[in-house]
């Protein structure tokens, strides 16, 4: 039966079976991981579920476009922590950007460190986005153009809603509906 080999396969075997081209190896891994971080961040963000369920998904898209780049002498929870950690640091500090400069009381928030890809990976990712530029083409035009303001341009729910004059509620809606569709279009793809 094809779910026992995700149940029983440890972490590093996974990835290899998802840089392999195995996307259900990544369901599985998502499945391990994704509740914890879930409940992590429904904590963090103080019951906000709809931040948390986009931190989530954020995670786990940096961690698909970059697992070519996943040391295997380190364990996959603990890199996916520390995807999930810097994710969470970029979210706090857009926050931050939001506030009065008598609000933020001196706070200082660390960088994250950036990780170079050596040549195997840059060609890995180049192939990657490329398959992920296509699967936005199949995306309804609005869709397309909600994740390209949010994920691209890296634009606040606040900023697109002003942008496309639509109300807030419509647009974390929308832009949740649209990561559905573009992660269901990357799973058949095979990305």
């Amino acid at each position: 039966m094809e779910i026992e080999k995700y149940i029983v396969a440890g972490d590093a075997a996974l990835v290899e079976m998802v840089l392999a081209g195995d996307n259900g190896a990544f369901g599985a891994l998502f499945d391990r991981y994704g509740e914890s971080l879930r409940q992590i961040y429904l904590v963090r963000t103080g019951g906000n579920a709809d931040d948390t369920d986009d931190l989530i998904q954020e995670i786990f898209v940096k961690a698909y476009l970059n697992l070519a780049s996943y040391d295997r002498r380190y364990a996959f929870g603990q890199w996916i922590y520390t995807i999930a950690k810097n994710t969470f640091i970029d979210y706090v500090r857009k926050r931050r950007d939001d506030l009065s400069i008598d609000n933020t009381r001196g706070e200082y928030i660390r960088q994250p460190v950036s990780l170079t890809p050596n040549p195997e990976e840059s060609i890995i990712n180049v192939q990657r986005r490329r398959q992920l530029e296509e699967n936005l083409e199949k995306m309804s035009p609005k869709y397309r153009k909600l994740i390209e303001l949010r994920f691209f341009k890296d634009l606040s729910y606040e900023e697109i809603a002003e942008q496309l004059d639509l109300p807030l509620g419509t647009v974390k809606t929308q832009i949740h509906r649209a990561r559905t569709q573009l992660c269901n279009f990357i799973t058949r793809s095979g990305i």
